[in-house]
Protein backbone atom coordinates (compact mmCIF):
# COMPACT_ATOMS: atom_id res chain seq x y z
CA UNK A 1 0.00 0.00 0.00
CA UNK A 2 1.68 3.54 -0.90
CA UNK A 3 1.17 6.14 1.72
CA UNK A 4 1.06 9.56 0.26
CA UNK A 5 3.58 12.26 1.82
CA UNK A 6 2.65 15.79 2.71
CA UNK A 7 3.69 18.88 1.01
CA UNK A 8 3.84 21.12 4.35
CA UNK A 9 3.92 19.80 7.81
CA UNK A 10 3.47 21.82 11.22
CA UNK A 11 5.67 20.75 14.07
CA UNK A 12 4.05 22.12 17.50
CA UNK A 13 5.61 21.64 20.81
CA UNK A 14 4.41 22.57 23.81
CA UNK A 15 4.63 21.99 27.70
CA UNK A 16 2.72 23.70 31.02
CA UNK A 17 -0.22 25.26 29.80
CA UNK A 18 -0.21 23.49 25.67
CA UNK A 19 -2.90 21.85 26.12
CA UNK A 20 -5.89 24.85 25.74
CA UNK A 21 -3.44 26.77 23.43
CA UNK A 22 -3.17 23.45 21.19
CA UNK A 23 -7.12 23.21 21.91
CA UNK A 24 -7.04 26.53 20.37
CA UNK A 25 -5.08 25.42 17.40
CA UNK A 26 -7.05 22.24 16.35
CA UNK A 27 -10.61 23.76 16.95
CA UNK A 28 -9.86 26.56 14.30
CA UNK A 29 -7.82 24.55 11.49
CA UNK A 30 -9.85 24.19 8.45
CA UNK A 31 -9.79 20.63 6.39
CA UNK A 32 -5.83 19.46 5.95
CA UNK A 33 -4.87 19.88 2.14
CA UNK A 34 -1.81 18.26 1.42
CA UNK A 35 -0.87 19.02 5.32
CA UNK A 36 0.42 17.02 8.35
CA UNK A 37 0.58 18.34 11.95
CA UNK A 38 2.40 16.84 14.48
CA UNK A 39 2.47 17.87 18.14
CA UNK A 40 4.68 17.42 21.33
CA UNK A 41 2.60 18.40 24.36
CA UNK A 42 4.33 17.03 27.51
CA UNK A 43 2.36 15.49 29.60
CA UNK A 44 2.60 12.46 31.63
CA UNK A 45 2.71 8.72 30.69
CA UNK A 46 -0.94 7.38 30.13
CA UNK A 47 -2.53 10.63 29.37
CA UNK A 48 -2.08 11.03 25.59
CA UNK A 49 -5.08 9.21 24.35
CA UNK A 50 -7.18 11.00 26.52
CA UNK A 51 -5.37 14.31 25.63
CA UNK A 52 -6.82 13.09 21.75
CA UNK A 53 -9.73 11.82 22.67
CA UNK A 54 -10.34 15.64 23.06
CA UNK A 55 -10.39 16.09 19.39
CA UNK A 56 -12.46 12.87 17.99
CA UNK A 57 -15.47 15.23 17.64
CA UNK A 58 -14.08 17.33 14.30
CA UNK A 59 -15.09 14.98 12.03
CA UNK A 60 -12.91 16.23 9.32
CA UNK A 61 -9.70 16.29 11.28
CA UNK A 62 -8.17 12.58 11.93
CA UNK A 63 -6.19 12.99 15.44
CA UNK A 64 -4.57 9.79 17.31
CA UNK A 65 -1.09 8.82 19.13
CA UNK A 66 1.81 7.92 17.44
CA UNK A 67 2.24 4.04 17.39
CA UNK A 68 5.85 2.58 16.94
CA UNK A 69 6.59 1.74 13.28
CA UNK A 70 3.47 4.46 12.25
CA UNK A 71 3.91 5.70 8.76
CA UNK A 72 3.69 9.11 8.74
CA UNK A 73 0.93 10.20 6.37
CA UNK A 74 -0.75 13.14 4.93
CA UNK A 75 -3.54 15.07 6.14
CA UNK A 76 -3.45 13.65 9.63
CA UNK A 77 -2.65 15.23 13.14
CA UNK A 78 -0.20 13.13 15.23
CA UNK A 79 0.47 13.10 18.81
CA UNK A 80 3.51 12.08 20.18
CA UNK A 81 4.86 10.58 23.58
CA UNK A 82 7.88 9.39 24.55
CA UNK A 83 11.25 9.37 22.14
CA UNK A 84 9.80 9.55 18.96
CA UNK A 85 10.83 10.39 15.69
CA UNK A 86 10.80 10.42 12.28
CA UNK A 87 13.24 7.81 10.37
CA UNK A 88 12.16 6.60 7.08
CA UNK A 89 8.92 7.74 6.75
CA UNK A 90 7.90 6.08 9.26
CA UNK A 91 7.71 6.97 13.08
CA UNK A 92 10.02 5.09 15.82
CA UNK A 93 8.74 5.27 19.77
CA UNK A 94 10.76 4.52 22.55
CA UNK A 95 9.84 5.05 26.13
CA UNK A 96 11.61 8.18 27.72
CA UNK A 97 14.08 7.64 30.31
CA UNK A 98 13.53 8.47 33.82
CA UNK A 99 14.36 12.20 33.61
CA UNK A 100 13.62 12.83 29.88
CA UNK A 101 10.22 15.01 28.74
CA UNK A 102 7.47 13.30 27.37
CA UNK A 103 7.70 13.83 24.85
CA UNK A 104 11.47 15.01 24.04
CA UNK A 105 10.32 17.97 21.36
CA UNK A 106 14.21 18.39 20.95
CA UNK A 107 14.21 14.41 19.30
CA UNK A 108 11.10 14.51 17.77
CA UNK A 109 11.51 17.90 16.13
CA UNK A 110 15.09 17.05 14.90
CA UNK A 111 14.09 14.23 12.78
CA UNK A 112 11.91 16.76 11.00
CA UNK A 113 15.38 18.25 9.66
CA UNK A 114 15.74 16.59 6.13
CA UNK A 115 12.37 17.42 5.64
CA UNK A 116 12.90 21.19 5.11
CA UNK A 117 14.58 20.99 1.73
CA UNK A 118 11.54 18.90 0.30
CA UNK A 119 8.78 20.59 2.08
CA UNK A 120 7.16 23.94 4.05
CA UNK A 121 7.92 23.36 7.37
CA UNK A 122 6.80 25.50 10.25
CA UNK A 123 7.79 24.89 13.97
CA UNK A 124 6.15 26.31 16.70
CA UNK A 125 7.15 26.57 20.05
CA UNK A 126 4.21 27.36 22.82
CA UNK A 127 3.92 28.06 26.77
CA UNK A 128 6.32 25.85 28.93
CA UNK A 129 8.70 25.53 31.36
CA UNK A 130 12.49 24.78 30.59
CA UNK A 131 13.91 24.76 26.94
CA UNK A 132 13.05 21.58 25.33
CA UNK A 133 12.43 22.08 21.84
CA UNK A 134 14.46 25.34 21.32
CA UNK A 135 17.42 23.46 20.16
CA UNK A 136 15.59 21.54 17.21
CA UNK A 137 13.84 24.68 16.18
CA UNK A 138 17.08 26.45 15.81
CA UNK A 139 18.41 23.22 13.95
CA UNK A 140 15.18 23.65 11.83
CA UNK A 141 15.59 27.43 10.86
CA UNK A 142 19.11 26.84 10.26
CA UNK A 143 17.95 24.44 7.29
CA UNK A 144 14.88 26.91 6.11
CA UNK A 145 11.65 26.35 8.66
CA UNK A 146 9.47 28.96 9.24
CA UNK A 147 9.57 29.31 13.36
CA UNK A 148 7.55 31.07 15.52
CA UNK A 149 6.82 31.09 19.04
CA UNK A 150 4.44 33.22 21.40
CA UNK A 151 4.61 36.18 22.74
CA UNK A 152 5.67 37.10 26.35
CA UNK A 153 2.22 38.25 27.27
CA UNK A 154 0.78 35.49 25.46
CA UNK A 155 2.48 32.64 26.97
CA UNK A 156 0.57 30.80 30.25
CA UNK A 157 4.87 29.75 31.29
CA UNK A 158 7.40 32.22 29.24
CA UNK A 159 10.02 29.27 30.15
CA UNK A 160 10.31 27.67 26.26
CA UNK A 161 9.21 30.65 24.71
CA UNK A 162 11.64 32.85 25.88
CA UNK A 163 14.36 30.87 25.44
CA UNK A 164 13.18 30.34 21.79
CA UNK A 165 13.15 33.95 21.22
CA UNK A 166 16.51 34.73 22.59
CA UNK A 167 18.22 31.59 20.70
CA UNK A 168 16.24 30.94 17.81
CA UNK A 169 17.29 33.40 14.86
CA UNK A 170 14.84 35.11 12.74
CA UNK A 171 11.69 33.68 14.82
CA UNK A 172 8.69 35.47 14.87
CA UNK A 173 6.83 36.52 18.12
CA UNK A 174 2.99 36.52 18.21
CA UNK A 175 0.08 36.26 20.30
CA UNK A 176 -1.87 33.00 20.60
CA UNK A 177 -4.27 34.12 18.28
CA UNK A 178 -2.07 35.44 15.88
CA UNK A 179 -0.60 32.09 15.46
CA UNK A 180 -3.80 30.26 15.41
CA UNK A 181 -4.77 32.07 12.20
CA UNK A 182 -0.66 31.59 10.54
CA UNK A 183 -1.25 27.64 11.40
CA UNK A 184 -4.72 27.76 10.04
CA UNK A 185 -3.40 29.25 6.53
CA UNK A 186 -1.16 27.44 6.52
CA UNK A 187 -2.60 24.37 6.45
CA UNK A 188 -5.58 26.15 3.50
Amino acid sequence: MKFSVPKRIVLIGASTGGPGQIQKIIDSLPKLKDTTIVIAQHMVNGFMDSFANRFQNIKHLSVSVVENNQSFENNNIYICEGETQLTNGTFIKKETSLNSYNPNINILFNSFTSQVKDKKVLCVILTGIGDDGVEACKNLSFNGAVCITESKKSAIVDGMTSRARLLVPNIKVHNIDKIVQIISEFCE
